[in-house]
């Protein structure tokens, strides 16, 4: 039997008394991520997650953990790249405070935007540059090719110099 990706948890559904804590484990569907003004994709319609849900004295108390394949471009190249991540996420609710840092963005009266959380713990985990190889060489900034592929003797250009800076070269100093 196949579950509907969830993204939102009813925390009194939960049924936890102070000091008690639940595992669950549930999917959770993803949006696709935007890094860099390009979009990243994971296969399939949701990833199945693990929720940790515990219940101190004043609040509650979660930790998400799933892993994640995503697949775009790379970010130097532009070719096909592909990054596998564990993500492993922690957040605190305190209902009694007025502490911004002790309430959780993702809780809502009685809900848990699992959906939300997950998404932007994804984007958290991901490293800072998507890559197809970690010695991508990225593009040519002449001609755009990619040094890849490219072979160092064979790609070279005019080391001329940029037209854009002719006005800056006949500016005398004294």
């Amino acid at each position: 039997m196949t579950r509907t990706p969830t993204t939102i948890v009813e925390l009194s559904s939960l049924s936890l008394a102070h000091g008690q804590g639940t595992r669950l484990d549930v999917p959770v569907r993803l949006q696709p991520l935007e890094l860099g003004g390009q979009t990243y994709l994971r296969r399939g319609e949701s990833v199945d997650a693990r929720l940790d849900a515990s219940r101190p004295s004043n609040g509650y108390a979660f930790r998400l953990r799933f892993p994640l394949q995503v697949e775009g471009p790379c970010m130097r190249c532009l070719g096909d790249a592909a990054v596998e991540v564990e993500v492993d996420a922690r957040e605190v609710d305190a209902s009694d405070t007025e502490d911004e840092e002790l309430r959780s963005p993702y809780v809502d009266d009685d809900e848990l935007d699992l959906g939300r959380w997950a998404h932007d713990a994804a984007v958290l985990a991901l490293p800072t540059q998507i890559l197809c190889r970690v010695d991508c060489a990225g593009l040519c900034p002449i001609c755009g090719e990619s040094l890849n592929d490219a072979d160092s003797e064979d790609h070279r250009h005019d080391t001329g110099a940029d037209p854009r800076w002719a006005k800056l070269r006949e500016l005398e100093l004294e």
